[in-house]
């Protein structure tokens, strides 16, 4: 619908289509990618679901798109309104000398700001493996299976207008930021096994517990009305009614476990 309001100038442009709680202590980006502890383990080989690999849209504007962004005065990141912008070509008519119009193109999330990133290792417990070895006499070893498919999902802390496009710049700025196979939903397939072997001793009973990490994102998110401005020969956008909001979200790490070992001598 917000393609078609470009097509209103008629015969004096042509508009053509182309086309949570809070985490336990842990990591915060400072400037570097956070680092992975050893206690994560990566199943994307071993996951007996398989997760569709999500590859954050990395959108060129056009040069058109490029002009008319310069002219905002503000920074619009929005993936959707610059590929709203890329699949329109204007071509100014000769009528058009001396033609003004406004075209109102709807109220959009520009841009996000990032705040601070944080990871929870343990944001999601999945499954609990035990061996007991109480009546033992010689140590046992075992290693970690899952025992049921979980499915793990993240989202936004906070009620905000169009959520889709605000998870996406977020989604886009965390992975920058991490450099980690990050989604909003994750999928750990029954019977995916771990080779990291435990050892439980003669008259003790070990736990290991899985758990999916997740990255927590915070920052604020800005709004506005946007406007294409045609003004004879020139083309500018025009950004009113500025408004910020602050926002959080927690973001599921993809193929990714963390595991946790406890061992209790009685």
């Amino acid at each position: 619908m917000k393609k078609t309001l470009l097509a209103v100038i008629l015969g004096l442009l042509i508009c053509v289509p182309a086309y949570g709680k809070e985490p336990p202590k842990g990591h915060i980006n400072q400037g570097n990618l956070i680092e992975m502890p050893k206690s994560v383990v990566d199943i994307s080989k071993q996951n007996t679901y398989p997760n569709p690999s999500y590859d954050v849209p990395q959108l060129q504007p056009s040069p058109l798109t490029q002009s008319l962004l310069k002219t905002a005065k503000l920074k619009i990141e929005n993936p959707t309104l610059i590929r709203l912008l890329n699949e329109s070509n204007i071509h100014p008519s000769k009528l058009s000398i001396g033609y003004h119009a406004r075209i109102y193109l709807g109220q959009w999330p520009l841009n996000y700001e990032s705040n601070k990133t944080t990871v929870n290792w343990e944001y999601k417990k999945i499954n609990e493996e035990k061996m007991n070895n109480i009546g033992g006499n010689e140590t046992k070893k075992f290693f970690y299976s899952q025992n049921n498919e979980m499915k793990v999902t993240g989202g936004l802390t906070a009620k905000v207008p169009n959520q889709k496009e605000v998870k996406k710049m977020m989604l886009m700025k965390a992975a920058e930021k991490t450099n980690m196979p990050i989604s909003f939903k994750t999928v750990v397939g029954k019977g995916t096994k771990i080779d990291r072997i435990y050892h439980v001793e003669p008259k003790a009973v070990g736990h290991v517990y899985g758990y999916v990490p997740a990255v927590n994102e915070k920052g604020k998110i800005t709004y506005g009305e946007v406007y294409l401005v045609l003004d004879g020969g020139k083309k500018t956008i025009e950004v009113k009614n500025i408004v910020q909001q602050g926002i959080g979200a927690w973001i599921p790490i993809q193929d990714h476990i963390s595991l946790r070992f406890f061992g209790t001598k009685l």
